[in-house]
């Protein structure tokens, strides 16, 4: 199947399961902290520049956001995590609103976490790849802020994040720059790849 990636729009923001699309179309899921750069990551799956809003703050992305791209499939922004400033009751719902999308097995074709290539990830991070892993679908960590990183630093890096987050051998590691562009062409791949086995 081909995908014209430039054809994209935004749809809606999801605010309650009522929200949440029902048209059978692929839904590709995009999880991750509030400030890993979610947003800056699916601008540059599609070469543009302010796509995805992107936040000057941390927790801009408080409902699920859905973007169509060539009437063939949904790239879903779930709400970022663990940004202490949102208060408990914001981060609650938040909780309930990606436990709804979770509960129904059909709606996810392939789930993505982005975590970041600089760091181990948090104790979040790997309650998140947990409900990936347990949703029973194809799932990608995809290691953002790779520019970051010196060359001696990449291996031992994306090692810590399979060994952190108890990735099985099955689960590909990306290593991503959205700044660079790094990573596109095999997460691009990954996406088709899993949206063929849907049609």
């Amino acid at each position: 199947m081909t995908v014209n990636w430039n054809v994209a729009e935004f749809i809606r923001s999801a605010a309650k399961p009522a929200d949440f699309p029902r048209d059978g179309l692929p839904q590709m899921v995009f999880a991750g902290r509030s400030n890993v750069g979610k947003s800056s990551v699916i601008n540059r799956l599609l070469n543009r520049k302010n796509f995805a809003r992107v936040g000057a703050a941390p927790g801009k992305t408080t409902h699920i956001n859905y973007f169509r791209i060539d009437q063939k499939l949904y790239l879903v922004d779930l709400p970022g995590y663990g940004y202490a400033k949102v208060s408990k009751r914001e981060r609650d719902r938040w909780g309930r609103l990606i436990e709804a999308w979770f509960a129904d097995r059909s709606r996810m074709t392939l789930g993505m976490l982005v975590v970041d290539a600089r760091h181990k990830p948090t104790a979040d991070d790997c309650t998140m790849a947990q409900v990936f892993l347990g949703a029973g679908k194809p799932f990608i960590v995809v290691a953002n802020k790779l520019d970051k990183l010196k060359k001696s630093e990449i291996e031992s890096n994306a090692q810590c994040i399979r060994d952190t987050l108890e990735l099985p051998d099955g689960v590909p590691l990306i290593l991503f720059s959205a700044e660079k562009g790094e990573g596109r062409a095999e997460l691009l791949g990954q996406i088709l790849s899993h949206l063929e086995g849907t049609v």
